[in-house]
């Protein structure tokens, strides 16, 4: 993995009562401006570390606020970063060139947050959304001891069939695409229609200037499709770490039933899935408001008590919901 980021000036910062958020740029092992941003719960202990994951196309500051407020609210710092090519930071467009190098990234900077409080230390979780849930399980699987747990929404273990290109066009994209990586060409259904539920959402994405809306680019399809499967094939057997799945019954961006699948094969003793009938993709912002704070109180309770001291803590092997 990359070496911790270094941080430029601090761009913004925001008191709103119960919370504060700070934005800032750090700059990567290859000399690009990254955005970060945190929200800070405010006159209270810390709980924990949460580290969010986004998912692909979208950013953290505005598409993900809700889950920094609400996390914030209940007493987490929560730290996020745009990926290269997407939100504020550095990059072409909606473009992916390397799983790998994105890996990176996040790793460096989540460390070096890490690494600034190693006189006071905490819990640390990483929370990853669709595309952003493969990211946290292959963070994980680069450093199998170094996080506390994950909540994984919606996580990317397998792209549905129904947001594919049809198998013959995939293998024509896989041919072409060291010629034109950059191209937008892959075929491929409206995302934004199918994740979130509410129209409200559907068209804040829309005019959001940092989320990427146009088809998506050769090498980020081949990218993604090639995280998807490696998390598929090899990383579901291999999660150690304790975690939350939270899915929605009726998703059709990521398959429910790989989440099935990785509560029911991974090693780890310590895995809670929550699948929700009738809830779309988008569950911690794209959902019916009541949906929403259905979610996010699962969040919640799940980190609070793998966040309490060791001694208040029930045995979590017991308490944990298997799927069925």
């Amino acid at each position: 993995m990359a070496k911790p980021s270094s941080s430029s000036k601090v761009d913004d910062g925001i008191d709103v009562g119960d919370y504060e958020y700070e934005e800032k740029f750090v700059k990567n092992a290859r000399g690009m401006k990254l955005f970060t941003c945190r929200w800070l719960p405010k006159a209270r202990p810390i709980k924990a570390l949460v580290f969010i994951c986004h998912g692909y196309a979208v950013e953290c500051s505005v598409t993900m606020r809700g889950t920094g407020v609400r996390l914030a609210q209940a007493g987490y710092a929560v730290h996020g970063m745009d990926y290269e090519g997407h939100g504020k930071s550095d990059g072409l467009r909606g473009y992916v060139p390397s799983f790998d190098v994105l890996l990176g990234d996040c790793d460096a900077h989540f460390a070096s947050v890490v690494a600034a409080r190693e006189e006071q230390p905490l819990p640390r979780f990483l929370l990853g959304e669709s595309m952003g849930g493969a990211v946290a399980l292959l963070l994980h699987r680069a450093r199998p001891t170094y996080w506390t747990g994950a909540v994984l929404v919606a996580p990317m273990c397998k792209i549905t069939d129904e947001m594919k290109p049809p198998p013959a066009v995939i293998k024509i994209l896989e041919a072409i695409v060291r010629f034109i990586p950059t191209w937008k060409i892959v075929p491929t259904r409206n995302v934004i229609g199918a994740a979130y539920r509410t129209r409200a959402k559907r068209d804040e994405i829309r005019r959001n200037p940092y989320c990427y809306k146009s088809r998506p680019r050769l090498g980020t399809a081949h990218e993604l499709l090639r995280a998807s499967l490696r998390v598929e094939s090899e990383v579901l057997r291999q999660v150690t770490l304790p975690f939350l799945v939270v899915h929605g019954g009726a998703d059709r961006v990521t398959d429910p039933e790989v989440s099935r699948l990785l509560c029911r094969e991974a090693p780890s003793t310590d895995k809670t899935l929550k699948l929700y009938p009738g809830m779309w993709h988008a569950l911690t912002s794209g959902e019916l408001p009541e949906n929403i704070d259905l979610v996010f109180a699962d969040i919640i309770a799940w980190l609070d008590h793998r966040s309490a001291p060791s001694g208040e803590r029930d045995d979590l092997t017991t308490r944990s919901e298997q799927p069925s």
